[in-house]
């Protein structure tokens, strides 16, 4: 997850390497949660939930409950990948470093057999051929990986990151990225790398729901595993993979060290891909000596 988590969030998460096993509930847990995962980073004054979101969601799917709601209620602070400001601002802001150079036109960069796929892809989502002409081809990537799914129900509005936020009122907020450093991660690919993930989206467009589908369903049974596998299915390009997830986590588990120093209650809310996998926040915590803890009840 994240800027996008308006418009173009559901698949940022994108890639994982491979899964460790599944948390296991504990053996003496009498009723154990069945909902989206959540895990407890502890000292003696300090608490940060750990909280994987999905950003667009079908509208009221309901997944705000158990240790999850507790862990909100009780704490002092929210945390999100970017600042939860005006969504036409960022959109502004995205538009006007998305546009190629004058004179340039996207599907111009590509290979004849590309052009013809992304044509039809376009056509199949009810756009004209020429609709992404003057964007960069991160643009036009995540531009498509979000169209299908808005188009199948998903709304981003509905996403989890919204509905938190919604309940904020009481609570101060931080974020661990800045827009534009979310708009640097996109737009600082190589040209060739921002291409093939175009054309590797272009090919998910006809599967974008039925995957994303199944990801809500892990998400909601709290499988950060089985959510991970299907996430790896969808990126192969080791700098992406680097830049978009491994990088991060380790600068949030830095972030996340840091905090631990003050005392209170923090509640993080970040994509679900980022608390999945062998290059985890969780495991980036672990190579500083933190532990996180699943909540299971």
């Amino acid at each position: 997850m994240s800027i996008f988590r308006r418009f173009v969030a559901p698949l940022l998460a994108l890639a994982l390497p491979a899964c460790a096993p599944i948390d296991a509930p504990p053996a003496n847990a009498a009723e154990a949660y069945h909902g989206p995962a959540i895990w407890e980073v502890a000292d003696k004054d300090t608490t940060i939930y750990l909280f994987g979101t999905v950003h667009a969601l079908p509208k009221d799917t309901a997944w705000f409950s158990g240790p999850v709601e507790r862990a909100y209620q009780q704490s002092n602070e929210l945390v999100t990948e970017i600042p939860l400001g005006d969504a036409s601002g960022e959109a502004t802001q995205i538009a006007s470093r998305a546009l190629l150079p004058q004179g340039q036109s996207l599907r111009d960069m590509m290979t004849p057999e590309d052009r013809k796929q992304f044509e039809a892809a376009l056509v199949s989502l009810g756009l004209p051929i020429e609709a992404m002409d003057r964007f960069q081809p991160w643009y036009a990537a995540l531009t498509l990986s979000l169209l299908p799914v808005t188009q199948a129900g998903y709304d981003p509005q509905s996403g989890a990151e919204t509905a938190l936020n919604a309940r904020s009122d009481d609570k101060s907020k931080a974020a661990l990225e800045t827009v534009d450093q979310q708009i640097e991660l996109f737009e600082g690919l190589p040209q060739k790398t921002q291409l093939q993930f175009l054309d590797q989206t272009v090919e998910s467009v006809s599967t974008a729901t039925t995957t994303l589908d199944a990801m809500v369903a892990r998400w909601m049974m709290g499988d950060p595993d089985g959510l991970a596998m299907l996430l790896n299915q969808d990126l192969t390009d080791k700098m992406l993979h680097k830049r978009l997830l491994t990088d991060r986590n380790a600068r949030w588990a830095q972030w996340i060290d840091g905090r631990l120093k003050q005392p209170g209650t923090v509640f993080i809310a970040v994509g679900a891909g980022h608390l999945a996998g062998k290059d985890s926040v969780q495991r980036q915590l672990r190579k500083l000596g933190i532990k996180a803890r699943r909540v299971w009840q």
